[in-house]
Order: structure tokens, then C-alpha cells, then sequence
């Protein structure tokens, strides 16, 4: 699944079912599986994902004591009537934040494309799933519309927006990077982001363009985030960052659905990402010697020297 760009991604598909298939079999093809195979292996992923956020415990702490039991915090003051945000976007939250502790806390997680990053996909594509069979179960049927062809399950529908996810990914980390390391967090929780809102703009009904253009306007968000975690460890600011990514993949998508396009294209945005990476200071790319790492609160997590 080895692309160089987004137009050699799309080129000579009509449709998304037809890109999806097209990124399917050149899944097989590159690692010389069969379909069944490919496909196999991705909704293991998927139920990887579901279970990362199913499995969460509330009652864990990261070794270093940064993180954990955010989640769960959120959900009681949820659950006793606090906030201010719809419940799509307070199960974005709550997701997010759930994945991310449990990579924090030594938990099974699926990286997506990184584990800094790992709460972003899961967190949009689980809360898409539970919200549609909620509204499945109360008699709205309109997100059951959104599938072309009409021949995909639910949960076959989000397994095949992970190819397309996957191939968004595969794109940036050949055009650019998904290493916080060589282009700081952009392309960390950027490229998770970026994915993240190409498949829900697809489980939504996108088109090819509104698909892609919710990946450009996703990743153009976030360019220049430094990667700059406190004390070393992927917890502060990556885990509440996550849920950063989650919002902003589904309001770009949102935004593509409407017909709003990125004035830069796709492909443009990966380069611009990419020379923004390589400009970045190194102490901004994971090496925790300055931004938010090197903050008088922050200094106090750093290894003894």
C-alpha cells in the first residue's frame, strides 16, 4: 500500500467504494496476502480499537503518576449532568482520553499511525459506531443512508474507512512523516487527525473530494505543534492532545461535508508539514528540551542529569 501522494491515490477511481477496493488490493498484492487475509487482519485491528476503549480502567496510574483516571473523571461529571457540548462530542472526549491513558498505562492499544497518537482514530470511529446504533435503536435511520451501495454491515462500513485511513497515513509518511522525532507532534497527532477525518467523512457519505479535502483541512489545523512531552514520556501534553485531534478530525469533516474546501490541496498540505518539521528547532521534536518539557513546572519531571 505504497503511495507517494494523494492524486496517485485517487487517480483512475470514480468513487469511494472503488478507492477502497483499489487500496484493498494493493494491500494484498505489496504483502502477497489474499483479500480475505487483508481483511481479516483489519477488522482484528478494528476490534483491537473497540476493546482499548471497552477495556479502559479508571483505577490505573502511569508509572511516572502523570496520567490516568482522567477519562473517568470526565465520565462522572458527564454522567451527573455537567457540560456544555453535545453527547457525539463528549464521546470524542471521553474516548480519546480513554485510549490515550491506557497507552500511558501499559495497556494494549492499537498505534494509529503512533502510540502518541493512538487515541485519535479509536476515539472517532467508536463514538461514530455507538452513535449510530443508538440512533439505529431509536428509529432514526438517516446515518443507515449513507452507504452507497447498501451492501456493507456497520461494522464492515468502518472497517473498510481504516484502508482509507491507512493509505492517508501511508501518504504522509512517505511525503513527510508520522515521527514526532523528525517533525514534531504535527505529524504525530496531525497525521492521526488527518486520518481520522478522511474516515469519517466517508462512514458520512463523503465523496472522494469532500473525503480529501477533510484530511487537508484537519492537517492544516494543526501545523507547527510541536512534540515537546514532559519528562520524556508520552503523557503531557500528548494524552489531552488526542483529544485535540479527535474534535478537530470530525469539525474539518464536518466542514468538507458541507462543501467547504481547502484552498491548499492535500498533497500541498503533507509538504508544507513536512518542510515545517524539518525547520522545527530540535528541541521542539521529542527530545523534551524545550516548549512545555522545559517550563518550570515541566523541569521537574525531567530525569536527574
Amino acid at each position: 500500500m505504497s503511495y507517494l501522494s494523494i492524486k496517485e491515490l485517487i487517480e483512475n477511481v470514480s468513487n469511494s467504494e472503488e478507492l477502497i477496493e483499489k487500496i484493498i488490493d494493493g494491500d494484498c498484492h505489496e504483502r502477497d496476502i489474499t483479500r480475505e487475509q487483508s481483511i481479516e487482519q483489519m477488522k482484528k485491528l478494528w476490534e483491537a480499537m473497540v476493546a482499548s476503549v471497552s477495556n479502559y480502567d479508571g483505577g490505573l496510574r502511569s508509572n511516572s503518576g502523570l496520567s490516568g483516571g482522567d477519562a473517568a473523571k470526565y465520565e462522572e461529571y458527564r454522567n451527573n449532568g455537567g457540560g456544555v457540548v453535545g453527547s457525539l462530542l463528549s464521546d470524542l472526549i471521553k474516548n480519546a482520553l480513554k485510549v490515550s491513558e491506557s497507552n500511558a498505562c501499559m495497556k494494549r492499544i492499537v498505534a494509529a499511525p503512533t502510540a502518541g497518537s493512538c487515541g485519535v482514530i479509536p476515539a472517532v470511529l467508536v463514538t461514530y459506531c455507538n452513535h449510530v446504533k443508538a440512533n439505529l435503536a431509536n428509529g432514526d435511520v438517516r446515518l443507515s443512508l449513507n452507504d452507497e451501495s447498501g451492501n456493507f454491515t456497520l461494522d464492515e462500513k468502518i472497517v473498510r474507512s481504516l484502508y482509507l485511513a491507512a493509505a492517508v497515513g501511508e501518504v504522509i509518511a512517505q511525503r513527510a512523516s508520522i515521527a514526532g522525532a523528525e517533525c514534531g507532534c504535527q505529524a504525530e497527532i496531525g497525521a492521526a487527525s488527518s486520518m481520522a477525518a478522511c474516515a469519517f467523512a466517508y462512514l458520512n457519505g463523503g465523496d472522494i473530494n469532500k473525503i480529501m479535502n477533510a484530511g487537508a483541512l484537519s492537517l492544516k489545523a494543526l501545523l507547527g505543534l510541536a512534540c515537546d512531552p514532559v519528562g520524556g514520556y508520552v503523557e503531557v501534553p500528548c494524552i489531552k492532545r488526542n483529544v485535540t485531534g479527535a474534535t478537530n478530525a470530525v469539525t474539518s469533516a464536518e466542514i468538507a461535508l458541507a462543501g467547504i474546501e481547502s484552498r491548499i490541496p492535500f498533497d500541498e498540505v503533507i509538504d508544507a508539514m513536512g518542510e515545517i518539521g524539518r525547520k522545527m528547532d530540535v528541541s521542539l521534536r521529542e527530545t523534551s528540551t524545550g516548549g512545555l518539557a522545559t517550563t518550570p513546572t515541566g523541569r521537574k519531571y525531567l530525569p536527574e542529569q
